[in-house]
């Protein structure tokens, strides 16, 4: 391909970007009462939010219900065409509906209009015709019009779809907002993935255990402290009293630097090199917390201690990226 053809796509792709941008933001100039009283229609629904749409708004429709369902308004996509052929038995009068049409007449939904009345359910659009037979029937209806389409032929829906997203978005969140909505209950309806680890995994689910745990006392020698990491082989051990109080912590790079300044490996005990105030955290701190933690001070491993502040694990940054939070 000529540098011309390529000139000619990266020219129609930032145009593109520029109209869907335009599309966004001149939707802060619509917005208004009418969001708010949609707001409060979804804060107020006891049962679901069923969102629908037809064609490329009913992609957006799906994303929309996901959305509003991950982040603590219980919501599922219906298709129009299937709610005419015994899907509208999945609606309740505990429900609330969000159409989503560019146009406002998309056939499929204008006909459930009449069972959504009778079901006596409030209705809320998102279309971009504020005339249109579905923005009338609305309880509330949130415009999402825009000049013209990304389409250089104003046909294929790309800028009307991006605007309804948006607009799907912004009810999503500031619902969130007006919820109180926190990251624990987020992370119950994120189990899977990365998405999951990060705001499920804790430090306890990760870190060394027990015996695993390279222990050995402030009057251990070097050379006693390179068995015990060589033993354990997580590159440090914990210094600890009697009663596993934490004291300190000795690393690898520790043993180096002694090497390096020619200490006795036999004589020089571990209360004169150790690392006098270590980095310790709770079993219950986010792993995803504990890399973040580890990043800022550049080590590679953390300390858990029990309240009492005593040793109770050690977590390292080899082990959150197995377990895929780093």
């Amino acid at each position: 391909m000529n540098s011309d053809s390529d000139q000619l796509l990266i020219h129609s792709a930032k145009r593109t970007i520029a109209l869907e941008s335009d599309a966004i933001l001149a939707l802060r100039d619509v917005i208004g009462p009418e969001f708010a009283g949609a707001c409060r229609l979804l804060l107020h629904t006891t049962g679901r939010v069923v969102v629908t749409g037809m064609g490329k708004s009913g992609h957006v429709a799906g994303k929309i219900a996901a959305t509003l369902a991950s982040t603590g308004t219980p919501a599922f996509f219906v298709h129009p065409g299937e709610a005419s052929h015994g899907d509208m038995g999945m609606i309740t009068r505990s429900d609330c509906v969000l159409a989503l049409s560019n146009s406002g007449n998309t056939h499929e939904i204008i006909t459930l209009l009449p069972l959504i009345k009778r079901l006596g359910i409030p209705l809320i659009s998102i279309t971009g015709n504020a005339e249109s037979e579905l923005a009338h029937a609305s309880v509330v209806h949130l415009l999402a019009a825009v000049e013209s389409e990304a389409c250089p032929l104003n046909l294929a829906p790309t800028s009307s779809t991006t605007a309804s997203l948006v607009v799907g978005d912004a009810l999503a969140i500031a619902v969130l907002e007006a919820r109180g909505f926190t990251a624990e209950e987020f992370a119950f309806s994120h189990p899977g993935g990365t998405l999951g680890k990060r705001l499920l995994l804790r430090v306890n689910d990760v870190m060394v255990k027990d015996k695993e745990i390279p222990k050995v006392r402030p009057t251990a020698t070097l050379l006693d402290a390179l068995g015990e990491i060589t033993q354990k082989g997580l590159g440090m051990t914990t210094v600890v009293n009697e009663d596993d109080t934490l004291q300190g912590v000795f690393t690898d790079g520790d043993l180096r630097r002694a090497i390096e300044n020619h200490r006795d490996l036999q004589h020089t005990t571990l209360e004169t090199v150790m690392s006098e105030i270590p980095r310790a955290i709770s079993e219950n701190m986010l792993a995803a917390e504990a890399v973040g933690m580890m990043e800022r001070h550049r080590i590679s491993s953390l300390v858990i201690v029990n309240e009492s502040k005593s040793v109770c694990g050690v977590v390292t940054l080899l082990a959150l990226l197995k377990a895929g939070v780093a």
